[in-house]
């Protein structure tokens, strides 16, 4: 009995010792401590730093930090970098980089301006650690971006060029933490130092945006079943990156910034592995950053005397000041509303991942001291309260402003109705790809799963042949869960596959079906008697595929739409879908239409707020259709938008098309589209 007193005595001992014990106390924080605070409206960032500070070794002292704690802490640090890269919308920012080049400069050069003499004549701090400092207000993190996109006014101008800005802000500040880094050391900023750091850049860029991206392409591409081995070699990416970063003479976390800008166009936002790759950071290694960052947070300061609350009040109102600045310029520039000037400031005020990243280089180099770092867990606090209520406030009058983007009226419209998608099962091989393409384009808010239907024929075998069916789906439905995509799986009997196909569509009132390429016995027809009895019995949107690569590997989406395409009732889901496909995989769309079809395009999207990077080329000349291949490589993806036989469109100009595409771009992703 006092053997085993003895041995509890041992593990209880504070602080814990016991790596399993300190790994579990620790998963037990990550878990229960946002369930608690969230009910009083605690942003869950905060709730796991001052967890932190309740268990570290300035509170009671659960825990010491030891290399154990150190490691996973710097798992985390990098990995918020990795997403913050890896997260950014490329073709948002395209469309507004000179709008978000412009609020980018505000939103870096005025907090900088501003803190810096703050920081070296009213705090007295000297020049590196000041300039450090007041690099730190021009990041931001988008903590109240979620606001936004629930609230359905995330595709407003506004909001876009706060996202962009994000990249200039973020990598500006990155690159001077290296200077004062280099300012730092011995030496200083010699000569050799800024030829050194700019050779040294020069081939880590040249590596990390000309390597890297082939190199992942080639692994996506030939390790494309191994679905598990995707989510290592990222990591292996982060990490090696980091460790380049480090020999460029610069900090480990721009390593994995540019990390995740590398991969940014190669992993889609709805897939399965950006589906891991959030999960494992937001589970585990990011809420164990904040975990170990509040344990370096020393409340004995704090409360010692006057100059850490001096400090921790200066930084907070300078921060705060900047970002409103900034976002007030912005408004004059670009002649936006109140409620816009307030989203800016809301979504740019806000400091997290960067700014904890900065400082704790910083705090780590003794370039700064433990108010600054006190300092900046409690300006952490104050405008992540500050950034969640203004975005709120203006969100709520952009919404009153945009009546046409409010949910909810738009929900009470005769248009309105959850979007449902239809994926028959025809051919076993590609059927992931077109799973994964479905996931795609599926509309976020719709509730209703993608529906995958197997038609069986009415005989003798058809309870053999429906068994058969959901056996080989079942893996499917795997693939589905793990981007988080809900599917069902429904077997129907017919003698007519399509008519099966066309009445489950019915049932289900479904509005796309999404098909592999037909498959046709004569070498002149490429959509055969079958795929045309299937499109001529739904009248539904009906996509057919033609996978050739991994969907994250396309550069480009070249479209070809043939005149009076704006007059088919699916014009406008189509126009979704295409920006859907370009927002996922980043990448622009080149289109290929006459004048009055592109002024319908520019019309639905400005109607819908969409934005995409459109490069429009007039075209005319359908009789010579592969004049548009001159540009393209097997890396773009083709687009030809058909309508049925009944329609308006001249059925003479494009139905030998599919045969021409398929003839001249064998090794291209090609989608034909048929309008409803």
């Amino acid at each position: 009995m006092n053997e085993f007193l003895d041995i509890l005595h041992h593990e209880f001992t504070l602080p814990f010792s016991n790596p399993v014990l300190v790994f579990s106390l620790i998963l037990v924080i990550i878990l229960v401590s946002p369930i608690i605070f969230r009910r009083i409206n605690i942003p869950g960032i905060i709730v796991l730093i001052i967890s932190g500070i309740i268990i570290g070794p300035y509170g009671v002292g659960l825990l010491e930090q030891n290399t154990a704690i150190d490691l996973f802490s710097k798992i985390g640090l990098l990995y918020i970098m990795f997403i913050a890269g890896l997260e950014l919308d490329m073709n948002q920012f395209k469309v507004n980089r000179n709008k978000s080049f412009l609020f980018g400069f505000f939103t870096f050069f005025l907090p900088l301006a501003i803190g810096f003499p703050v920081c070296y004549y009213f705090l007295g701090y000297d020049f590196n650690a000041s300039f450090l400092t007041a690099s730190m207000f021009a990041t931001h993190t988008l903590i109240a971006y979620p606001i936004v996109s629930k609230m359905g006014v995330a595709k407003n101008e506004a909001i876009a060029i706060t996202v962009g800005g994000t990249i200039l802000t973020d990598t500006a500040v990155l690159i001077i933490l290296a200077v004062i880094m280099g300012n730092a050391e011995e030496g200083g900023l010699t000569a050799d130092f800024w030829i050194r750091l700019v050779v040294s850049l020069t081939i880590f860029v040249g590596i990390m945006f000309y390597l890297v991206p082939k190199l992942a392409k080639w692994f996506f591409t030939r390790m494309e079943k191994e679905k598990h081995a995707h989510y290592i070699f990222v990591l292996a990416v982060v990490f090696l990156s980091a460790f380049l970063a480090e020999l460029a003479g610069v900090e480990d976390i721009i390593g994995a910034f540019l990390a995740g800008l590398a991969l940014n166009r190669l992993i889609p936002h709805s897939s399965a592995l950006m589906n891991r790759i959030e999960f494992m950071g937001n589970s585990l290694f990011i809420p164990f950053f904040l975990i170990s960052v509040g344990m370096l947070v020393d409340i004995s300061v704090i409360l010692s005397g006057y100059m850490a609350i001096v400090v921790a009040v200066t930084l907070s109102v300078v921060a705060l000041a900047g970002k409103w600045l900034a976002a007030f310029f912005t408004q004059l520039a670009f002649k936006y509303s109140n409620a816009q000037r307030k989203v800016i400031f809301g979504l740019s005020s806000g400091h997290a991942a960067a700014t904890l990243a900065v400082i704790l280089v910083g705090y780590n180099a003794d370039i700064i001291d433990t108010n600054i770092l006190n300092g900046t867990i409690i300006l952490i606090l104050i405008t992540s309260i500050v950034a969640t209520f203004a975005t709120e406030k203006a969100a709520i009058k952009l919404v009153a402003e945009n009546k046409e983007l409010n949910p909810e009226e738009i929900k009470q419209t005769e248009s309105y109705k959850m979007e449902s998608i239809l994926l028959p099962l025809a051919n076993i091989e590609n059927f992931d790809k077109l799973l994964e393409f479905s996931t795609l384009i599926k509309d976020k808010s719709s509730i209703n799963p993608i529906s995958i239907v197997s038609v069986v024929p009415n005989d003798e075998q058809a309870e053999l042949n429906i068994a058969e069916a959901k056996n080989k789906l079942e893996e499917f439905v795997k693939q589905a869960s793990a981007s988080e995509t809900d599917v069902e799986i429904t077997t129907t009997i017919d003698q007519d596959v399509a008519e099966g196909i066309a009445r489950k569509s019915r049932e289900l009132i479904a509005d796309i079906i999404v098909m592999g390429w037909p498959t046709s016995s004569s070498p002149d027809v490429v959509i055969g008697e079958k795929m045309q009895d299937i499109i001529d019995h739904t009248k539904k949107t009906v996509f057919l595929c033609d996978v050739k690569r991994p969907w994250g590997t396309n550069e480009a989406l070249v479209v070809a739409v043939p005149p009076h395409t704006e007059s088919l009732e699916g014009f406008e889901l189509w126009i979704k879908k295409m920006i859907i496909i370009a927002e996922e995989l980043s990448i622009p769309i080149t289109l290929y239409a006459n004048v009055v079809t592109w002024n319908a395009i520019e019309k639905v999207i400005d109607d819908l707020n969409l934005r995409a990077p459109f490069d429009f080329k007039e075209f005319d000349d359908w009789e010579d259709f592969l004049i548009i291949s001159q540009n393209i490589k097997p890396e773009h993806m083709i687009m030809l938008v058909m309508g049925r036989k009944e329609t308006i469109i001249d059925q003479s100009l494009i139905k030998n098309i599919p045969r021409k595409m398929e003839k001249y771009f064998a090794e291209n992703t090609k989608i034909i589209v048929y309008l409803q």
